[in-house]
């Protein structure tokens, strides 16, 4: 529960600059949808900018979901994404990267914000208890 509340005080203090990210560059890639962000962490392994995508990709889902436990309250806002206990960033890129290969065709999802994309895909994974 200390992690989550941890996450969760990042994850506020860093939405802003998330919130920003959105509209700006991070070197030669625009994260304005969700078919952006699934660029960046779909960029294969032999690609000399891994690294970087990959700290890129781990680090903005790690602030959504850290922003979902920041808001709610588990009265009057429910979690979206629970994710169990020892996940690690690589299977949250995974799991992202696996929800937006298979609805790449689907332009209405892959145009939206890539915090919705990225809401969407971990909430398929690991939905919260209702």
């Amino acid at each position: 529960m200390r992690i989550r509340y941890l996450l969760g005080l990042a994850a506020f203090a860093l939405w802003p600059g998330l919130a920003q990210a959105q509209g700006q560059t991070t070197g030669d890639t625009s994260m304005q949808t969700t078919w952006d962000l699934y660029q960046v962490c779909s960029i294969p392994d032999t690609d000399p900018g891994y690294a970087r995508a990959q700290a890129y990709c781990e680090g903005f889902l790690v602030a959504v979901v850290g922003y979902d436990y920041a808001i709610s309250n588990r009265k009057n806002l429910r979690e979206f994404v629970c994710e169990p206990m020892g996940t690690t960033g690589s299977q949250g890129i995974a799991t992202f990267v696996a929800w937006a290969a298979a609805h790449q065709q689907d332009q209405k999802l892959m145009n939206e914000s890539p915090v919705y994309g990225a809401v969407r895909a971990l909430h398929a994974k690991w939905p919260c208890p209702q």
